[in-house]
């Protein structure tokens, strides 16, 4: 048997009531939360320990024991991304139709492209660096493993978690490039020994 218990229904059999509030404000109170990290353990507590600690059975004898030993952070979390609601807030005001259809476009035109042609840009990043010609793999090559390659040297890209993974036999002449992505940027290691 399979039953299906919405967030609602879980809070309801939890006797904890419901968190009214206007639409939309949620969603925008947890996108401060996100960018201010006001409810991180180092804010609030370590939750999953916290409750391993908390005998009672109860939403009620939780929030008492919680403000009893730690109501303070309540008021820390909070203050620490009011502020960024603020930012929200003054941020809303500027944006206008023409913000969206830029938006969508740049979306759409742009971080897609960027995003699936993010290997040619490190074929060329390295080949700048190393003084080197580069080009994207043929078709025939694609099917072996090659996208592209640098100077004489067929590379593979492979992101970074790959290296824990078996990896190509070392007699191969496919060099391997791992890549990472971190916020906006890419981080490339490749041994340049490797690549003539």
């Amino acid at each position: 048997m399979r039953i299906k218990l919405t967030s609602d229904r879980v809070r309801d059999l939890l006797d904890a009531d419901p968190l009214n509030l206007p639409q939309y404000t949620s969603q925008l109170i947890n996108l401060a939360n996100q960018n201010s990290q006001g409810t991180r353990p180092r804010v609030v507590g370590q939750m999953s320990e916290l409750v391993q600690e908390f005998d009672g059975k109860t939403v009620a004898e939780w929030e008492k024991w919680y403000l009893s030993k730690y109501g303070d952070r309540i008021d820390t979390a909070a203050d620490r991304f009011w502020p960024m609601i603020l930012k929200l807030k003054d941020a809303v005001h500027k944006i206008d139709r023409a913000m969206v259809e830029r938006w969508v476009r740049d979306l759409v035109l742009v971080k897609t492209f960027v995003g699936l042609r993010f290997q040619e840009a490190i074929l060329a990043g390295i080949a700048a660096q190393l003084g080197l010609d580069y080009r994207l793999a043929e078709p025939d090559e694609e099917s072996r493993g090659i996208d592209g390659s640098i100077g004489q040297t067929t590379v593979s890209i492979k992101p970074l978690t790959y290296k824990a993974m078996s990896q190509l036999p070392e007699s191969s002449p496919i060099r391997i490039i791992y890549y990472e992505k971190k916020d906006n940027d890419l981080l490339i290691e490749f041994d340049e020994h490797e690549i003539i």
